[in-house]
């Protein structure tokens, strides 16, 4: 997953089975990934659609977006999808408790803890 320009690009191998349930229902939710009990980071969640992408230049930018990350490129053939993004949301716990939602309708909005 990396953010290129504006967009949020996936890069996925060819015929895998993510990319082949994309094209069958683009529906998609992304959540970060977390190491511990109680994330220090917070939850990052975001609901959206994916849409292929097929045109060179935008493949070109995630494959040189993943080689200055990774010191490694995809090569041909792969799937590129765009996450069309519907609303995201946030929530950290501990000291700094939060908890954000976005939505293009009503844009950022922090909302009650749970916790207090």
């Amino acid at each position: 997953m990396y953010f290129v320009g504006n967009d949020l690009l996936l890069g996925m191998m060819p015929e895998s089975g993510k990319a082949l349930d994309l094209r069958r229902d683009p529906r998609i939710a992304l959540a970060n990934g977390q190491s511990e009990r109680i994330p220090k980071r917070g939850d990052f969640k975001v609901y959206g659609r994916a849409i292929e992408i097929f045109d060179q230049p935008t493949r070109d930018a995630i494959a040189d977006a993943q080689e200055a990350a990774i010191d490694w490129r995809p090569t041909d053939p792969f799937h590129v999808f765009a996450v069309d993004i519907a609303s995201a949301g946030y929530i950290s716990f501990g000291e700094d408790r939060r908890v954000l939602r976005w939505s293009p309708e009503h844009g950022l909005e922090r909302l009650r803890h749970p916790e207090g």
